[in-house]
């Protein structure tokens, strides 16, 4: 598969709105839960969703943009969530995802692919551009929070948005920390990558 995998700019917003259409949580969530706290996703909307997301892309294409869209033959097929981890309210709220000591992170919080090019790459792909992505914009650690389908549950594919942990492994990640909220939810790697 050849991909061509590009920062999000202003004129790529309406590729990701072709991507993001194809229906499920990226329809209305517009990669945007990480970005507020949990009270204030309660009465979000997909325009509240997609503004958010709209805001955080820089009018240049010099500066730091909050993704990479993946292309196939000119089609969005494919996006990846990252950029420092105070980007991400939820992630500075969060008790579980709290961090782990005072080193900067970037974090990778969210994959959306397309429904015709899932089980060919493109997640992995992505990620591999994420990372050289991050270290050319001065990240020196990367962070992010997979699902571990080791553990033998089954897990609905809407809840792989964050990518799962062995894609992770293969690029090169280490698990850093195992958290849990309480008895009754799953354990949650925390993985690292110095850059």
């Amino acid at each position: 598969m050849e991909l061509d995998i590009r920062p999000l700019t202003q004129d790529r917003i309406a590729d990701l709105a072709t991507l993001f259409e194809q229906g499920g949580d990226p329809k209305w969530c517009w990669c945007a839960w990480f970005r507020v706290r949990g009270r204030d996703w309660a009465n979000s909307t997909a325009d509240d969703n997609r503004a958010r997301l709209t805001a955080a892309v820089p009018a240049s294409g010099t500066a730091r943009t909050p993704g990479l869209v993946a292309y196939e033959d000119r089609v969005a097929v494919g996006w990846v969530s990252l950029g420092p981890r105070e980007d991400f309210e939820r992630l500075v709220y969060s008790r579980v995802l709290a961090p782990i000591d005072d080193t900067p992170v970037w974090s990778i919080v969210c994959f959306v692919v397309g429904r015709a090019a899932r089980g060919r790459g493109v997640a992995g792909e992505l990620l591999v551009a994420a990372i050289a992505y991050a270290r050319d914009h001065g990240a020196t650690t990367l962070e992010a929070y997979p699902v571990d389908l080791q553990t033998g549950e089954r897990i609905a594919s809407a809840n792989v948005y964050r990518g799962t942990l062995t894609m992770f492994e293969r690029a090169g990640f280490t698990v850093a920390e195992r958290r849990t909220g309480n008895a009754s939810t799953p354990t949650r790697p925390i993985v690292r990558l110095a850059l």
